[in-house]
């Protein structure tokens, strides 16, 4: 599964910030191929993915933040009629990303309704990493924003938290974000799973997991926000579940 050759990775305002607003964007003459030429490179070593704005023509790319990374870059294809694993293909869009979940995930933003290809790239330990390539799909499959969580809290202070396994189609893995509510929407965990379930915090079927040390337990009486994303093996965002509340007991 493509997916996995990741060291992994509307509309909702505090989540897309100001999507609704003009980006300037500058697309750069040089290529992907020749920012990388004589580099030590890793393909498939960005936490990346893609989705579709809530009634707006944002695509949302999202990416995990590895400690001591820098020069972050985002490059796109014109379009979606390309070799996605021809590096030439790809350039270099100017744009500044944004932190959400307390800054342990950053998302570009880019206000656009051409479907496209897209790669993520940082430096860390004097090596260019890549993402694997994400093909949105804004167009013909948008994501889909709606509340499909149901969360079970028989078992005190660890909430189960279920879905409809693969609802609408093309489910490749499934990534969960338990956050802090009170605290700027603090990341407090960030799992993968296969199965359509996450338990916190139970890793029994956590296949990738982004959580920065032991989370913290949860406190009675104290609100939590869960969200949910449901990935295609070509790293699109299929549907979101995005902060859906709930008071732990």
């Amino acid at each position: 599964m493509r997916f996995f050759n990741y060291i992994l990775i509307g509309v909702i305002t505090s989540f897309i910030g100001c999507s609704n607003s003009s980006e300037n964007t500058t697309e750069t003459a040089d290529t992907l191929a020749t920012y990388i030429e004589g580099v030590p490179t890793e393909m498939g070593a960005v936490i990346a993915c893609a989705a579709s704005g809530e009634n707006t023509d944002a695509i949302l790319t999202f990416y995990y933040v590895e400690a001591g990374i820098k020069d972050v870059r985002l490059y796109e294809t014109e379009n979606t009629n390309v070799d996605a694993n021809n590096l030439s293909n790809y350039r270099q869009v100017v744009l500044e990303s944004k932190p959400i979940f307390g800054g342990d995930l950053r998302q570009y933003i880019q206000n656009t309704t051409q479907d496209k290809w897209l790669i993520v790239s940082y430096v860390l330990d004097n090596e260019i990493k890549l993402s694997n390539p994400i093909l949105t799909k804004q167009n013909i499959k948008p994501t889909v924003w709606d509340d499909i969580v149901n969360i079970d809290q028989d078992d005190s202070l660890m909430p189960q938290f279920t879905w409809q396994d693969d609802l609408f189609g093309e489910n490749a893995i499934y990534f969960q974000i338990v956050s802090n509510a009170s605290n700027s929407n603090t990341l407090i965990s960030g799992t993968y799973t296969l199965e359509n379930n996450f338990q916190y915090y139970k890793l029994d079927n956590v296949v990738l997991n982004i959580t920065k040390g032991t989370p913290e337990a949860l406190q009675l009486e104290t609100t939590y926000q869960f969200t949910l994303m449901d990935v295609s093996e070509d790293n699109w965002v299929n549907v979101v579940t995005y902060n859906k509340m709930f008071e732990a007991r």
